[in-house]
Parts: C-alpha cells; sequence; structure tokens
C-alpha cells in the first residue's frame, strides 16, 4: 500500500517522494509551531525572566520541540533546528523550513542551512 507511511525510516528520498510527503511534515510541524509560539510571547511578558513561571514555559517548550523532533525522525526526516528539517538523498539533502510550502532547496552533507541552493 503506497500511501502508508513507514515509520522509523532511514532511507534517501527522491526529491518527487520528499515533496509528495510534505503536507504531512507541513502538518506535524504546524501546531507545535504554533504552540512555542504562543509560550514564547507569554515568556516575553514577563519582565523578570527569573519569575518561576518562566522557567515552566521553557520547560513546555522543550517538551514541544522534542516531541516535534521525535515525530520527525520517525517520518524519516533529520531536524537540524527549529522547525528546520533535511531529507538525506543520496549526494546530500533536500533542505525545508517550515513555514515553506514547497521543498525548493538542497545542500552538501558539509553545508548547513547558510549553504542551501535553489533546486533547478
Amino acid at each position: 500500500m503506497d500511501s502508508v507511511i513507514e515509520i522509523n525510516r532511514k532511507k534517501s528520498f527522491c526529491l518527487e517522494e520528499v515533496r509528495s510527503l510534505l503536507p504531512v511534515f507541513y502538518y506535524v510541524t504546524s501546531e507545535p509551531s504554533r504552540q512555542v509560539k504562543a509560550l514564547s510571547n507569554r515568556v516575553q511578558a514577563y519582565s523578570d525572566k527569573s519569575h518561576p513561571a518562566v522557567g515552566e514555559i521553557e520547560a513546555q517548550i522543550s517538551s514541544i520541540v522534542d516531541g516535534w523532533q521525535t515525530k520527525i525522525a520517525k517520518l524519516g526526516g533529520k531536524p537540524k533546528g527549529l522547525w528546520l528539517v533535511d531529507f538525506d538523498n543520496g549526494e546530500g539533502y533536500f533542505c525545508w523550513k517550515y513555514p515553506e510550502t514547497e521543498i525548493k532547496y538542497w545542500h552538501g552533507y558539509q553545508d548547513g542551512f547558510s549553504g542551501r541552493i535553489m533546486i533547478e
């Protein structure tokens, strides 16, 4: 069944495959991104960053990000930063950063986000 997504996959992605899976990665990222933004705004509202509530909120943020990273990895992506995912293509990585709606970039194994190149 081609429509089922493998869990804990470790493989190379072809461009068509990663593009077809992008809605799943987008969905898995959108809610955690919204939650972290809302919680970060709450942290910013505290003038005293040593307030106990700030630590609790930061722990919630960390938990959300950890959960997101785990989901992305189980789907075969490599979380590389906050809402940034690389997909191994055998020669480097296709690179996606939320909220991009397309896979438009790639970079070599030794390059990072700053080395992204537009896919032709």
